[in-house]
C-alpha cells in the first residue's frame, strides 16, 4: 500500500501545498497543532497585510475553492490576518478535506520525523524505506508514515529573545509575565488596559516593530502618562523604515512612512546602539534595561520584543539536514536569501531543487524554508509547494521550471549590519520588475 506525502501544517503555505497534491492526485494527510486552519495566523489576525488579496492566494486553491462556490475577495483589497484566516485558510482546508485525496487532522502536533526503524546513522537500505512521523494527539502518541514529508510549520512558535547576543537577557525568562512577543492588540480592552498610560519598550526595526510604534504612539493620544522607548540595534534609525513611496509593495511603504511619523512624535524616544544584556526589576516593580556597553533604560513598565523569529529545527533531529551554518535555512537556499546580502527585492525564486534535503523525500517549505532571514513573501511560499509537489509526482520538468516576478520590498539594512553606520546608497531606489527564470532545462 503506498503512503501518503504528509505536510506539517495547516496555514497558508502547507495548504496551499495540500491544494497542489490534490490537483496531481496524491494522497496526501495535513497535521496542525492548532485546533483549526491558520492557527498561527489568528495569533496576529488583528494586523492588516503588506500584500493584496491578488499575492494570497495560490491559484490552483483558488481553482479547487472555485468548484466549490467560493467568492475571491477584492484583488486589490489588503486584509488582516482574520480576514485571511476567514475568507480563505479555513474554507480551503475545509474544501480540501471534501476531496478524496486529502485529509486535515487537527490537534495533530508532530514531535519527531526520522526513517522507518533507522536512526541518522544508519545508511543501509534508508532511501527504500518510508518516513515516519512521531505526532501526538493530545491523548496519545502515534506514528504516521509518509512516502514524502513537506514541513511548512513556519517559525511563529520560535520568537528571537530580547538579548543581543542571541540568547535570552538575563532576567528575561524571570520577567516573562512584563514581555510580550507579539505586536500588542490595543483595539482590545485588554490590550488597551495593559498598556495604557504605561511606559512601554519595543525592542527590534522591522515591520512588527514599526506596527508596534504606530498603534503605540496612537495610543499616546488618547491615553495620558503612555510612552514609548525604542530599542535600536544599529547606530541610526535611518534605514529603518523601508523604501517608502519606492516601495512595490504600496502597504509596506505607507507603514514605513507611518513609522516614521509615529518616531519622531513626542510619545517616542529612540535609544541606538542598544544590544540588551539584561532585565532587573526596580525597587518600585518597575523595570530597567541595560545594554552591553552599560546603557540604561528605566521605570518600564511593558516590553514587547518584535526582534524576528527562528525555526524549531529539535523535532527534526532523526532527519539529514543540510543547513546554512548562519541562516538555519537549506545551504543551496542561504545565499538566494541572506539578508546581508539580498535586502531589497533581490530574492531570487526557487524551488524544489534548493530545498530539497540529504533525507530523501523530505522538503522544508515556507517561513521555515527561511531560517532566520526575515524576507519571505507569500507568493515565494506558493511557487515552492508548486516546485515541490511537481517533484514529489516525478514531473521534473515542472519542478525545475520556476519563475515568479517578486516586487522590491524595500527592506534596507540587512539584519547582519552591526554597528556601521546606514551607507546611504540607495538600495531602495526603484527595481525594474524582471521575470526571474532559474533551473530551467534549455
Amino acid at each position: 500500500m503506498a503512503h501518503p506525502v504528509v505536510i506539517i501544517g495547516a496555514g497558508p503555505i502547507g495548504l496551499a501545498a495540500a491544494a497542489h497534491a490534490q490537483s496531481r492526485g496524491l494522497d496526501t494527510v495535513v497535521l496542525e497543532a492548532g485546533s483549526s486552519a491558520g492557527a498561527a495566523v489568528r495569533e496576529w489576525g488583528h494586523i492588516r497585510l503588506f500584500s493584496p488579496w491578488s499575492e494570497l492566494v495560490d491559484p490552483v486553491a483558488a481553482a479547487l475553492l472555485g468548484g466549490s462556490g467560493w467568492q475571491a475577495p477584492t484583488a486589490t483589497a489588503y486584509p488582516t490576518g482574520d480576514d485571511w484566516v476567514a475568507d480563505y485558510v479555513q474554507p480551503l482546508a475545509d474544501a480540501l478535506e471534501t476531496t478524496d485525496e486529502v485529509e486535515v487532522r487537527y490537534g495533530h502536533r508532530v514531535i519527531g520525523v526520522t526513517r522507518f526503524g533507522r536512526d541518522r546513522l544508519v545508511d543501509s537500505g534508508r532511501e527504500d524505506e518510508p518516513l515516519v512521523l512521531q505526532v501526538d494527539t493530545g491523548h496519545r502518541i502515534e506514528r504516521v508514515t509518509a512516502s514524502a514529508v513537506v514541513d511548512a510549520s513556519g517559525t511563529w512558535g520560535g520568537p528571537n529573545p530580547l538579548g543581543g547576543d542571541g540568547l535570552p537577557a538575563l532576567g528575561e525568562t524571570a520577567h516573562a509575565d512584563r514581555i510580550s512577543y507579539r505586536v500588542p492588540d490595543l483595539r482590545s480592552v485588554e490590550g488597551r488596559t495593559r498598556y495604557a498610560g504605561k511606559h512601554v519598550v519595543v525592542a527590534g526595526t522591522g515591520a512588527s516593530a514599526q506596527n508596534a510604534l504606530v498603534e503605540l504612539s496612537d495610543l499616546a493620544e488618547s491615553a495620558p502618562g503612555t510612552r514609548v522607548t525604542w530599542l535600536v540595534r544599529r547606530p541610526t534609525v535611518g534605514g529603518a523604515f523601508g523604501g517608502g513611496d519606492n516601495d512595490q509593495l504600496e502597504a509596506r511603504g505607507a507603514l514605513g512612512k507611518s513609522a516614521e511619523r509615529a518616531a519622531g512624535s513626542r510619545a517616542v524616544t529612540a535609544v541606538t546602539s542598544f544590544r540588551t544584556a539584561a532585565v532587573e526589576q526596580q525597587g518600585d516593580g518597575r523595570l530597567t534595561v541595560t545594554d552591553f556597553g552599560g546603557q540604561t533604560v528605566s521605570d518600564v513598565d511593558e516590553i514587547v520584543v518584535v526582534t524576528g523569529f527562528r525555526p524549531d529545527l529539535g523535532f527534526l533531529s532523526e532527519i539529514r539536514l543540510d543547513l546554512d551554518p548562519v541562516l538555519q535555512s537549506p545551504r543551496t537556499l542561504a545565499p538566494l536569501i541572506d539578508p546581508n546580502v539580498h535586502s531589497c527585492g533581490t530574492v531570487y525564486p526557487h524551488g524544489a531543487k534548493e530545498l530539497a534535503q540529504p533525507e530523501p523525500s523530505f522538503y522544508l517549505a515556507g517561513m521555515k524554508s527561511y531560517g532566520r532571514a526575515p524576507s519571505f513573501l507569500t507568493l515565494t511560499g506558493f511557487e515552492q509547494v508548486r516546485s515541490i509537489m511537481a517533484a514529489i509526482a516525478g514531473d521534473h520538468a515542472a519542478a525545475e521550471r520556476v519563475e515568479l516576478v517578486l516586487p522590491d520590498t524595500g527592506v534596507c539594512g540587512g539584519a547582519g549590519t552591526f554597528d556601521a553606520a546606514d551607507s546611504g546608497a540607495g538600495c531602495c531606489d526603484p527595481a525594474t520588475a524582471e521575470l526571474i527564470t532559474i533551473g530551467t532545462r534549455p
